[in-house]
């Protein structure tokens, strides 16, 4: 089914907002009631809508490194109301957090790739009588980043990144780049591709994207693990990110909020009439033609990576909460329950315009609502 949220989410206004912070979500004490960096008056409002109930103790999670920034920013809120609740997210990796899922390490996970048949026949040994199921949660841009001195804005297509991750092309001054970019004085430094080392629901996107729209150029099945030869490689969102920061000729691919601070970013060719800038609002233009391919409770979405509309970015990712549906640990449930109800609350959702991300659609968002009351 399409999802018709165009117009509200053309509406979306962000601003880039670095968020820091420690990766355990503590909720011990905490006096900051400002709701993120620099204070925010609608967060700190939010507060109020947040029920803990019998939420208390440990709560550990891992995996998506994509949606780090996002929880960094959730938990600024929660953890003012809910302070009973000390909540640890390890952005290992999708891949990564899957596997502790699965071994019953955490009460759920974090992945920018929804769960394969087999992995959710697997789940049913750590869900007791049911299942795991995918919870769309954040939304947005996949961006490619580039470190290019005197190139401030670059055109590429999909043959094109293709090829340039598949260590085809070397340098920047490549014709087939100098093609897309007639007016722009580029350099014949040697090209450096950063993949990520860890296994990446966003590796996972982002090699769909490249099969869907180039498949003579990307002879690689896509997955979250990296295929293609040569390269150099880096742990998680913030590593490869990092490397393109720091090393000339660089570039690579990593979520939008990653680019922030100061990495200039590529815009796409596709089939519109202008390229298309990596913004939230436009990866929303593809993600609304999404269409929901799970079964039951589980709300796996198929997301279209040849978008036709005029400024739909094509490289978007969703993540999910994975977790059991039913079976979940009695001592992990009222905690998880409290703090997945908030952060696909309304306010909750809000919280992501103002860190580079796409809320959910409400069409969607309201069944992750109806079924997150409903875990047990």
């Amino acid at each position: 089914m399409k999802l018709q949220r165009k117009n509200r989410l053309r509406a979306l206004s962000l601003g880039a907002i670095a968020v820091s912070g420690a990766l355990a979500l503590t909720a011990c004490g905490s006096d900051d009631t400002s709701g993120g960096s620099g204070g925010s008056g609608k967060e700190t409002a939010a507060n109020a809508n947040i029920k803990c109930d019998d939420a208390k103790g440990q709560l550990a999670a891992s995996g998506s490194s994509a949606q780090k920034n996002a929880i960094d920013a959730w938990r600024k809120v929660y953890s003012t109301a809910c302070k009973d609740v000390q909540l640890n997210y390890n952005p290992t990796g999708s891949g990564a957090g899957i596997t502790a899922f699965m071994q019953g390490q955490t009460a759920f996970a974090g992945s920018d790739s929804a769960l394969k048949p087999e992995e959710i026949a697997a789940s049913k040994k750590v869900c007791k009588n049911s299942q795991a199921i995918d919870l769309p949660m954040v939304g947005g841009p996949i961006a490619v980043g580039y470190n290019v001195p005197g190139v401030d804005n670059l055109v590429l297509d999909a043959e094109t990144l293709a090829k340039i991750f598949d260590d085809k092309i070397k340098t920047w001054d490549d014709k087939a780049i100098q093609k897309l970019n007639p007016d722009a004085k580029l350099p014949g430094t040697k090209i450096q591709a950063f993949h990520r080392s860890d296994e990446s629901g966003t590796t996972d996107n982002f090699t769909k994207y490249l099969k869907g729209a180039a498949p003579d150029a990307w002879s690689y099945e896509p997955g979250k693990s990296w295929e293609a030869k040569g390269g150099q490689s880096a742990n998680g969102s913030s590593g490869v990110a990092g490397q393109v920061k720091q090393t000339v000729g660089a570039i690579s691919y990593f979520e939008l909020s990653y680019a922030s601070d100061g990495i200039n970013t590529v815009d796409l060719k596709t089939d519109a009439k202008e390229p298309v800038k990596a913004t939230v609002d436009n990866a929303s233009e593809a993600i609304s033609e999404a269409k929901v391919v799970g079964k039951g409770n589980d709300l796996a979405l198929e997301l279209n990576y040849k978008p036709e509309a005029e400024g739909a970015y094509p490289i978007t990712l969703v993540t999910y909460e994975v977790l059991c549906e039913k079976g979940n640990k009695p001592e992990t449930l009222a905690a998880t329950k409290s703090f997945l109800t908030y952060i696909a609350s309304e306010d909750g959702q809000n919280v992501l315009k103002e860190n580079d991300y796409a809320p959910i659609p409400a069409e969607i968002i309201t069944k992750v609502r109806k079924t997150v009351a409903g875990l047990s």
